[in-house]
């Protein structure tokens, strides 16, 4: 809830500027690994023989930013159909193919190949990739709506996107809760995938002249299916394979939600 008006606040002040949006995440990340080391206490399993996917990670990440690239330059720097699209977009293939073919071979993989061929665990890896798509692109470019067709400052713009981010906070919080309680994930994944998309329905009539209520209802649906379906899909992911794969599962669906926050922000983009 936060991030947007704090944002917005250092954006808008003559004596930080918005590289400080950039800056400002340093202290915080140092203070919060400082608080992690000091209060979290887990037990040390030392795994000597384990070895890190270096390869692999070097595959993957070569060969989604080549598709990132593509997708933010398409269009505008070239065509659609030209020698550099089929230059980035065969060679990021080519690369996550061999990725693939790495990720199948070792023995500790960035991305465990034998988890996501299975189907519960590949379909909220999915699921997590359009989430991620509509969290992250919902955000950035429902502010430039406030800004740009609006006309508000960077910090009001901040203000109003309270509802989205509102919405994430206390359905996640409450959904948490109910499953806990009830024992039950699938009708509020299913509930928030409906939400999520009825709210961005009702975003995509709005205009410049449209009532900031209405906005808000909209970005409340977004922000509510979000928190209901976000945080689940990684529990269902987590309950589907076994305790010793938790982390790599885990740091897999992140992965993807992230990607998926990634293009969604480009492909938009791009569209625009």
């Amino acid at each position: 809830v936060g991030g947007p008006l704090l944002g917005g606040f250092i954006t808008d002040a003559s004596w930080l500027g918005w590289r400080w949006c950039f800056f400002i995440a340093v202290p915080f990340t140092l203070l919060a690994s400082v608080i992690l080391a000091r209060t979290l206490h887990l037990a040390e399993v030392r795994r000597p023989e384990t070895k890190v996917d270096y390869l692999g990670a070097s595959l993957i990440a070569a060969g989604v930013s080549l598709l990132l690239l593509w997708v933010t330059f398409v269009g505008t720097d070239f065509d659609w159909i030209s020698w550099q699209t089929g230059l980035m977009v065969g060679g990021s293939v080519l690369i996550l193919g061999a990725a693939v073919l790495v990720e199948t071979r070792v023995t500790e993989p960035v991305v465990p190949m034998h988890v996501v061929r299975r189907r519960d665990p590949a379909l909220a890896i999915v699921a997590s990739l359009a989430v991620g798509m509509a969290m992250f692109g919902g955000a950035v470019f429902l502010g430039q709506y406030f800004q740009i067709g609006r006309g508000y400052s960077p910090t009001e713009a901040g203000l109003l996107t309270i509802p989205l981010m509102a919405g994430v906070l206390v359905s996640s919080t409450v959904a948490g809760r109910l499953v806990s309680k009830t024992g039950k994930v699938k009708p509020f994944i299913v509930a928030g995938v409906i939400v999520l998309a009825l709210g961005f329905l009702g975003l995509s009539f709005i205009d410049h002249r449209t009532s900031l209520v209405l906005v808000s209802l909209g970005m409340l649906g977004v922000g509510v299916g979000v928190g209901m379906s976000m945080q689940n899909l990684v529990l269902v992911l987590q309950n589907t394979v076994p305790l010793s794969e938790i982390g790599a599962a885990s740091g897999a669906i992140t992965f993807f939600r992230s990607l998926g926050g990634t293009m969604g922000v480009s492909v938009l983009g791009a569209v625009l």
